[in-house]
């Protein structure tokens, strides 16, 4: 397991080094480095770090919203207004109609199974997208107009709403009723999840305030609150709640009663992304079956391609009617395209479940997450400074 660390560490560091000097976005050589010492090629990763590899990229996702919440003023997503709110789910519905229209005939399925592999393509990667969102906001660009802001609170709901209709889906292609509470639940878990981070945020704020602790054990004692928070919401599935929502509202809390906190905490979480970013992206590559990649097809490429295109569609429908400006419409419409944890969190699960489409789900997200990954970030970091304004120290 030890050995298995080192090799994570050291072939992300080396691949992600390469693909910089070149101009690529590091998260590509993370990925095939995953790829090449994961259990499908060279097999090096032992199977107890395999085995809690979900675990792993859990907590770099939670270390990612909690520098998102760190970073993020509510004032500005308030500016932003409908359109925040919008990305939240319209993007993710769009890309899933594309699916559910084209897959039935690139790749002859029933519209069922469409939809199911629609909800899981359907999802934006949060772990792509916040941190060069971070990055924006601690650089300026696009700030006044609020437009890394909306993406990274959308970004942050979106997940909620596929997953769930991912769930719908599949017990709808297993011949199940799908409960109506299920599509309540999902406003209801936002909005538990937003007070309950909230509250805690502020409840953090006061403890840090009064009782004096170095600025290391602060940063531990708010990744600890959550974790509880998202094994609270693995372990009473009943109860409606978004923990990764209320992890980036703990932190917005904190950033909202005290600045000066959230950036002496922001660094610190800098700091620990640096490490989780590795494993993140890493221990994704290794969960890519490259065999299914290599079956995929021209076929697979393409409606991928094209189901994105509804997606950015629906990005331009959820700015329509604001001051955004052509070019920043068009910079959140490849912001919003990147894939990756989601759809190799779930990916397999329509397999493992048996149904008749799980191996087509497999291998087409294993595709989506090859193509839009690195391309996404690539376009990100290629456009933001020509199509963004830059804020005015």
């Amino acid at each position: 397991m030890i050995l298995s660390v080192a090799l994570i560490i050291l072939s992300g560091l080396l691949f992600g080094t390469v693909c910089k000097k070149i101009r690529f976005p590091a998260l590509f050589g993370m990925i095939i480095a995953g790829m090449i010492i994961g259990p499908y090629c060279l097999d090096l990763i032992d199977d107890t770090v395999l085995n809690v590899s979900a675990e792993i990229r859990r907590i770099a996702l939670i270390i990612i919203l909690i520098r998102a919440g760190l970073k993020l003023d509510l004032s500005d997503l308030k500016k932003v207004g409908r359109p925040a709110v919008l990305m939240c789910f319209l993007p993710a519905c769009f890309e899933i109609a594309g699916m559910v229209i084209l897959a039935p005939l690139i790749l002859g399925m029933s519209r069922i199974d469409a939809a199911v592999l629609g909800a899981v393509i359907g999802a934006v990667s949060p772990a792509v997208v916040v941190p060069r969102m971070i990055k924006l906001i601690d650089e300026g660009y696009g700030v006044k107009e609020g437009i890394p802001q909306m993406i990274l609170a959308g970004a942050s709901v979106d997940d909620v709403f596929v997953i769930v209709m991912f769930t719908s889906f599949t017990a709808l292609a297993q011949g199940k009723e799908v409960s109506v509470m299920s599509f309540v639940n999902i406003p209801v878990s936002i909005v538990t999840g937003i007070l309950a981070g909230f509250v805690l945020g502020f409840v953090l704020f006061k403890w840090f305030l009064n009782i004096k602790m170095s600025l290391i054990i602060m940063t531990v004692i708010l990744l600890s609150v959550s974790f509880i928070l998202s094994a609270f919401e693995t372990g009473f599935p009943a109860i409606p709640f978004a923990s990764l929502i209320a992890i980036m509202c703990m932190g917005i809390s904190v950033k909202r009663a005290d600045p000066s906190m959230a950036s002496n905490l922001s660094r610190q979480y800098d700091r620990l992304w640096t490490v989780a970013e590795i494993f993140l992206f890493v221990l994704v590559g290794a969960s890519v079956a490259i065999d299914h990649a290599k079956e995929a097809g021209l076929r697979a490429i393409v409606l991928v391609l094209l189901v994105l295109v509804f997606r950015m569609t629906g990005v331009f429908f959820c700015t329509l009617g604001t001051g955004i400006e052509l070019k920043e419409r068009f910079f959140s419409m490849i912001a919003y395209t990147p894939k990756a944890t989601v759809q190799a969190a779930i990916g397999g699960i329509p397999l493992a479940m048996g149904l008749s489409c799980g191996e087509t789900v497999l291998t087409v997200s294993v595709v989506a997450i090859l193509l839009t990954a690195p391309l996404g970030a690539f376009g990100i970091d290629l456009t933001y400074r020509r199509f963004l304004k830059k804020k005015q120290e």
